[in-house]
């Protein structure tokens, strides 16, 4: 019984090249110039092979505080809610135990008439 040795994919990346701060172009070379839009910036997700486009910081930013706000409003809310909510719980029990308790006297009144 021959067993295959187990194998790996190691993800890698490019090394990030930063040029100096005071970086130049040569005074004999001219300035190209470009029409071409760069391409989106894209994740790539390596365990289903699919690139996702990452989406700009302007529309991260504003995904981000929309749904900080809508948790802060949700609990700052729920917690004055909760004793309203309670309260109407409450006088709805009292009336459905004492819509029951009329119910059971009618049933011992009707089945004591039927009795006599």
């Amino acid at each position: 019984m021959y067993l295959r040795q187990p194998t790996a994919d190691v993800p890698a990346y490019k090394p990030m090249i930063v040029p100096p701060a005071d970086l130049e172009r040569p005074e004999e070379v001219e300035a190209e110039e470009t029409t071409e839009q760069p391409e989106p910036p894209t994740l790539k997700i390596p365990v289903i092979d699919i690139k996702m486009p990452i989406p700009e910081t302007a529309v991260v930013v504003t995904a981000v505080t929309t749904a900080v706000i809508a948790v802060t409003t949700t609990t700052i809310t729920q917690s004055l809610f909760e004793p309203i909510k309670k309260k109407v719980q409450k006088q709805l029990q009292a009336k459905v135990n004492k819509w029951k308790e009329n119910r059971q006297k009618k049933k011992e009144s009707s089945t004591k008439s039927k009795m006599e």
